[in-house]
């Protein structure tokens, strides 16, 4: 199976530089080459500055983007991320040791940056960057295994997070999808109390999650069950879940669009050869698409792992390549 994975990381890493030669005349899209051996700016967040952003790659890195400096080292998930056995680790490769970030986002009014490391568990990045501090990898005595999608209450300052499963670790997504997982898990961590919560089970590849510009929800997607599930916060309903969309094939990372009170969705249509046609879908507080963009001209079979929009920009992650894109709205 790790043979086979590998190979899979080899020909979607093959298939991304190749896409990176081809025609980029549209000056609406640039794309950020990450530096060094590493690879797959999976997720992105933006500091209070407003100026560039921060991302994690393969072999537990936090990488911060500025504009006139391009990528710097800001942060690691463990004291071996910086070391050569880190560097060049592609996909799962040392997972254990090295750690590979998935979700991340910053608590706004703290300037903490959360972390969910796919093998590693629940971190903290303060202010200043430098080693993270692990803050969970177990709740009720049952590891973690293969966190993956991260939010923070922009009213609260309370951690969402999500397990793409609780059966496999990162090493074996694809089984995990093959044998279509139902053991995801959402969770949620209070910096006040110190303290997880499991909020949902049974979940099927649980990727994304994104609280809403009110903090009244919280979007939950299944990448398996080309599904996106609505936990309610505060209200009446406050505790339970309900469908809120079927309509995004393959769900990853969800990203609310400031105040809007709509979505970002990454998605893209798995098929029996393996991921195509990724695509940015953008949908409403109610569950409607409004709107499509095809990305397979500019990441060719690359799995999309994120769609993220700031400052009328939609910056744009991958699981495996080896650049992270902006597309000027």
């Amino acid at each position: 199976m790790m043979r086979s994975f590998v190979s899979l990381i080899s020909l979607l890493l093959l298939l991304s530089f190749s896409s990176s030669v081809l025609s980029t005349k549209k000056s609406s899209f640039q794309k950020l080459p990450v530096p060094g051996n590493r690879t797959g700016p999976e997720a992105f967040a933006f500091d209070s500055t407003g100026k560039g952003f921060y991302t994690g790659v393969t072999g537990g890195k936090i990488l911060k983007y500025l504009p006139k400096k391009g990528y710097v080292d800001f942060a690691q998930i463990t004291n071996s991320s910086k070391s050569s056995l880190c560097d060049g680790a592609l996909g799962t490769t040392n997972v254990e040791k090295c750690g590979r970030p998935a979700g991340i986002a910053f608590n706004t009014k703290t300037g903490d940056l959360y972390v969910a490391d796919a093998a590693l568990g629940l971190h903290v990045i303060p202010r200043r960057g430098g080693l993270a501090k692990k803050i969970a990898d177990s709740v009720g005595g049952k590891p973690f295994l293969f966190l993956d999608g991260l939010d923070v209450d922009p009213t609260t300052g309370v951690v969402y997070f999500t397990s793409f499963s609780s059966t496999f670790g990162p090493r074996d997504v694809l089984k995990a999808v093959a044998t279509k997982d139902s053991t995801g898990k959402f969770f949620k961590y209070d910096p006040s109390k110190k303290v997880v919560t499991v909020l949902m089970e049974g979940l099927s590849g649980s990727a994304g999650c994104a609280v809403s510009s009110d903090g009244s929800f919280v979007l939950v997607g299944q990448f398996t069950k080309s599904n996106i599930k609505r936990y309610w916060i505060k209200g009446s309903k406050a505790g339970t879940s309900e469908d809120f969309t079927n309509s995004v094939s393959n769900p990853d990372n969800i990203k609310r669009i400031g105040s809007t009170g709509n979505f970002w969705v990454a998605s893209v249509v798995n098929s029996a050869t393996g991921p195509t046609n990724p695509s940015a879908v953008k949908v409403s507080s109610a569950g409607k698409v409004l709107q499509t963009i095809p990305l397979k001209d500019k990441f060719g079979d690359t799995l999309v792992s994120e769609v993220n929009e700031y400052k009328g920009q939609l910056y744009i992650g991958a699981l495996f390549g080896p650049f992270a894109g902006i597309l000027k709205l």
